[in-house]
């Protein structure tokens, strides 16, 4: 015999009451002490359906051409600009060299053609101003010079200390440095304060500019440049070492990536670049007009 429908004790919980429809519990149990609703109870929603996973894409198919994708906003108008859940885009290889304000960087090759002329320059300068005091350290070295060669050409095995310099050597090399620096950074300084060029780097069509803005270096900027690379010439006399300073530093661009800064471009926040030979060379990045 069938039990009619209606609510009933739930035999697996005695403290509740469940609605029996004659072949079976349904709905939701309700406190043993609780008076039941008059028929069954309410049938229970259904739960709804979670929402299915954007699918992500891949990088093949992200759009290409330099053009941000839009998607629709809450508002229900463009975005511009990828999805969130998008991945970043990448390089396939290996990424394009930089271009400060839409001009290609100078190459190793060019700066230490423009340096060499630039040295040149200092040099024949140091010939005109320094020559007496040149002159001057060369007799103060005779004495041990003239020894030194007696020796070789007579192949004296002797090792009795070689003759003293003259008195005024000493003072002869520290003038002879003060003044090969002074000509340095007056020939340097105030033109690429105002250029970004010294006459090697016109020759070369290169020039340095500021990192973050296409214009003069000013004299601030253009001195603490120079001084990293110029100063150590004072230390020339200290075994050489001002020159090997100078040697890191000249050669320090080869493993600079991607700016190519040298030293003393780092200390004043600079970078050389080669100058377009026609309009057509220069492209400006975005935001910016030449």
């Amino acid at each position: 015999m069938s039990v009619a429908p209606g609510w009933y004790v739930d035999p697996a919980d005695p403290e509740t009451r469940r609605y029996w429809d004659g072949e079976g519990w349904i709905g939701s149990p309700i406190p043993v002490d609780v008076t039941p609703p008059e028929g069954p109870p309410e049938p229970e929603p259904e739960p709804a359906p979670e929402p299915a996973a954007a699918p992500t894409p891949s990088a093949a198919d992200l759009p290409s051409g330099g053009q941000e994708p839009t998607r629709p906003s809450p508002t229900g108008g463009p975005v511009q600009g990828p999805s969130p859940d998008w991945p970043y885009p990448t390089w396939p290889g290996r990424p394009p060299a930089p271009r400060p304000h839409g001009v290609p960087l100078a190459s190793f090759g060019a700066r230490l053609a423009a340096r060499l002329i630039d040295f040149g320059v200092v040099l024949l300068l140091n010939a005109l101003v320094n020559g007496w005091f040149v002159w001057r350290y060369v007799q103060e070295l005779s004495a041990p010079l003239d020894e030194f060669w007696r020796r070789v050409q007579a192949q004296d095995r002797t090792t009795d200390p070689l003759p003293a310099a003259g008195d005024q050597a000493g003072a002869l090399v520290v003038t002879i440095l003060l003044i090969a620096t002074s000509l340095w950074l007056a020939y340097e300084v105030p033109s690429m304060a105002a250029s970004g060029q010294t006459f090697g780097k016109r020759l070369l069509r290169v020039r340095a500019v500021p990192v973050e803005m296409d214009a003069p270096l000013g004299f601030g900027r253009a001195l603490r440049r120079w001084n990293t690379l110029g100063l150590p010439t004072l230390l020339w006399y200290c075994c050489g070492l001002g020159l090997l300073l100078q040697l890191i530093d000249a050669l320090s661009p080869l493993f600079d990536h991607p700016l190519r800064q040298a030293l003393h471009d780092k200390r004043a926040q600079t970078v050389v670049v080669r100058l377009p030979r026609t309009p057509d060379d220069r492209t400006d990045p975005p935001g910016e007009t030449s």
